[in-house]
Order: structure tokens, then C-alpha cells, then sequence
């Protein structure tokens, strides 16, 4: 249920209803946009007089929200949600450009994709240090000592981190160490950890599933929001469909059903959606053209020998070309990069 007062509604009245409806074991979030106040209310709303509220002179207007899916729902929240990472944003009028390998490999190949990506204008840098993998047998990521080796990568380029958690006990060293903690696909339900994540103040960036809806992607969110952490980021990654010529399917109208749903951040990762190289640029363009809050992109300096995806990896200079036009258009929307 959602609560929305008048503009010129006193702050005691505010809370003289958030306090009745708290009473009453309803968990209540207050939403104040520039011009409006939202009271959304959680929990079983069933035995709340919506008569009574709305009898009240500050309530503009009682409304029932349908989704499952509350804290996340634009309902809660009409302006776009920005989410802050150290002197950096994700979402408004900034676009985030996230980039750096599938893997951390080594410290100088880290080192020098972190340099380059930084040059050409990206502000986060990816890298795996734990890779979850098809196979067993495949690589699995340097762990702590690639997690290392990405906080040396920060302190000489003054890149934000990006980078996968893969279970709940490593929650506390990320919090500590890393900028944005990524929830990958494969985790995306994993909803001991996500209440765990929810628990920080991080800023998470959730990946939709391989063959996850829309609406279960928000619920995820939720499961986060739920718990107290609502520094939440979206990333559109492709889903698993009958086409098999691409790694996945790039499901480009999910930022705009996104967007008029709920109130956080979109990105798009092309590279993990396509699992080609040279498709990576025009569906990054594509991503911008539509709207996504930021694109994150595998740039990889030796692609035919990563251990990782390499064959979806662009190299630095076809990464400038691409910031290049990406900053060109970003202009043209009204964006900052």
C-alpha cells in the first residue's frame, strides 16, 4: 500500500500516521521527493481503513500496489533512485562506463588493462577474483590474492572496484575491500545471501538470472531492500532462450520495462549477453540509446589467451573507439559520463 500526502503536508502529520500504522506491526518507509512525501507501507495491509486514512486533509491519495515486489516499485519511489559509490553515482544524469577483464590473471595484466580503461574514461573497474564456472575444472579466479591484486589496481588508478562475491562468509572482506559487490546470475536467488547483502550498506549490483523474469529480478532487489539496503543496481545481462548462435539474448526492452516499474538503476553488460566480441560495441551503443544507467564491458589486452571469456573480451583500442562514440552520444542524451 502506498501512502501519498500532499506537498504542503506537516512533518507532525506525517508522523502522526507513520506512528499509528506502526502501531499496528506494519513496517512504514518515508519517501520525500522534491515537490511529494510517500508513506509505503509493508506487511499485510488488509485490516488497514483505507476510509480513515484517507479522511485524513494532508492524504492526496491511498493506493494498492499490486507487485509483490514494494521497496522497489516506482509506486514507493518516483524519482529515480542514485546510487552514490565513492565519488562517484550510478544513475540520474550520469552514465556509468563499469570495464577490465572477465578474470584477474596476474598484477601486471591487471595493472595495465586498469591504466588503459581508466585513459579512455571509464570510472569502475571489473574483475573476477572468484569465477564461478560451468566446469569444475575450469578457472576459478585468483581469489584473496586476485581481490589483492584489484586494490592495487584502485590505489594506482583511483578505479572503483566491481567485483562477484560467491558466498556469504566472504561478506565482511567485501564489505571492507571492494566498491560495488556483484551478486552474479548464478545468485541471483540466493536469498540467504542476498539478505546478507542487504544487511551492508554496499552498493550491490544484482545481475538478472539465466532464465530469470523481470518481476524475479525485482524480487531479488527487494529481498535486499528488505532488509535495510536499498543501494541496489540492476544489470541486464541476457537471457537463456532457444537461440544458440549468441551466448545469450540481449533483452534490450527490459531497460525500459525496468525503468517504468521501479526506481533503480539499470546497467546492461553486452559482452556476457552476446559471448562475441565484435558485437560488444553496437549492443553497448544500443544499451545507451535506450536508456541504461551504464554499460560494463570485457576488455581483455590479450583476448585469444584469457583464461576467462575471452572470446566475448574487446581489446583497449577498440574500447577507446567505442567510449569515443559512447561519450558523443551521451551528449546527445542529456548524460554525463
Amino acid at each position: 500500500m502506498v501512502i501519498v500526502m500532499r506537498a504542503d503536508a506537516p512533518v507532525k502529520e506525517i508522523e502522526k500516521i507513520k506512528e499509528r500504522l506502526e502501531a499496528g506491526n506494519h513496517k512504514v518507509s518515508v519517501i520525500e521527493g522534491t515537490d511529494y512525501c510517500v508513506l509505503g507501507i509493508i506487511g499485510d495491509t488488509t485490516e488497514i481503513d483505507t476510509n480513515e486514512i484517507e479522511a485524513n486533509e494532508y492524504v492526496e491519495k491511498v493506493m494498492k500496489v499490486q507487485q509483490s515486489y514494494k521497496l522497489a516499485n516506482r509506486m514507493f519511489h518516483r524519482d529515480n533512485s542514485v546510487i552514490r559509490v565513492g565519488d562517484r553515482t550510478i544513475g540520474g544524469q550520469d552514465l556509468a562506463v563499469i570495464a577490465g577483464p572477465c578474470s584477474v590473471e596476474s598484477e601486471d595484466q591487471i595493472l595495465e588493462l586498469a591504466k588503459r580503461v581508466k585513459e579512455c574514461g571509464a570510472g569502475f573497474l571489473r574483475g573476477g577474483a572468484f569465477k564461478p564456472r560451468t566446469s569444475p575444472y575450469s578457472f576459478q579466479g585468483m581469489k584473496l590474492e586476485g581481490l589483492e591484486l584489484l586494490k592495487l589496481a584502485r590505489e594506482e588508478t583511483g578505479l572503483l572496484i566491481v567485483t562477484e562475491i560467491m558466498s556469504a562468509d566472504m561478506i565482511d572482506k567485501f564489505v571492507e575491500d571492494v566498491d560495488v559487490i556483484q551478486v552474479g546470475a548464478r545468485n541471483m536467488q540466493n536469498y540467504e545471501l542476498l539478505k546478507e547483502l542487504g544487511r551492508t550498506t554496499k552498493p550491490i549490483l544484482l545481475k538478472r538470472g539465466l532464465s530469470a523474469t523481470i518481476e524475479e529480478l525485482l524480487m531479488s532487489a527487494e529481498y535486499i531492500m528488505s532488509e535495510g539496503n536499498g543501494n541496489v543496481i540492476l544489470c541486464e545481462r541476457g537471457i537463456r532462450t532457444f537461440e544458440t548462435y549468441t551466448r545469450n539474448t540481449l533483452d534490450i526492452s527490459a531497460v525500459l520495462a525496468i525503468k517504468k516499474l521501479s526506481h533503480l538503476p539499470v546497467i546492461v553488460d553486452p559482452s556476457h549477453a552476446a559471448g562475441l566480441w565484435w558485437m560488444v560495441e553496437a549492443l553497448a551503443k544500443a544499451s545507451v540509446a535506450v536508456g541504461a544507467d551504464g554499460i560494463m564491458i570485457e576488455v581483455h589486452n590479450d583476448p585469444a589467451n584469457a583464461k576467462c571469456d575471452g572470446q566475448q573480451s574487446i581489446k583497449p583500442e577498440r574500447f577507446r573507439a567505442l567510449m569515443e562514440d559512447i561519450t558523443a552520444m551521451a551528449g546527445s542524451l542529456r548524460r554525463i559520463i
